[in-house]
């Protein structure tokens, strides 16, 4: 199964919030929460977490990109445990540094699931659609 798709929720007065049916059967009742690119929030279970900053945590510890980066994915992280509706509390730095308040919306990457503010998703999902032949050809590398 793929982590794929946009669920909207809502975040509640006691900063829990649900995640969606289809992931938590993917990504199982332990999970872990950090910083994303962007202002969003990244949702891996534990074995997503660590190929994903496998390639970070093997760097050399002298360079400065390799501490920056492994600050801020892994700095940020919380492992979190679902409830039996698949909520969870968003600690109050990632809340902080998402700007997430009310409206969220869950975003399927294949391998991850972002967490977004719905205004800040809606930015930023117009700007790719506004730039989405231009990302294509850089992807494509067609563009120099």
């Amino acid at each position: 199964m793929l982590l794929i798709g946009e669920y909207a929720a809502k975040l509640t007065e006691k900063n829990r919030v649900a995640l969606p049916k289809k992931f938590r059967e993917i990504l199982g009742t332990k999970v872990i929460v950090t910083n994303g690119y962007e202002g969003c929030l990244i949702v891996v279970s534990e074995q997503q977490f660590e190929e994903l900053t496998s390639d970070i945590t093997v760097g050399k510890f002298v360079n400065n990109d390799v501490r920056d980066t492994t600050r801020f994915l892994l700095g940020g992280a919380h492992e979190v445990e679902l409830d039996s509706q698949g909520r969870f509390v968003l600690p109050s730095n990632l809340l902080d540094y998402s700007g997430i308040i009310e409206d969220v919306c869950f975003l399927g990457l294949k391998r991850w699931v972002e967490l977004w503010g719905k205004e800040r998703w809606t930015s930023k999902k117009d700007d790719i659609a506004n730039n989405a032949s231009d990302i294509a050809n850089r992807l494509s590398g067609l563009n120099s």
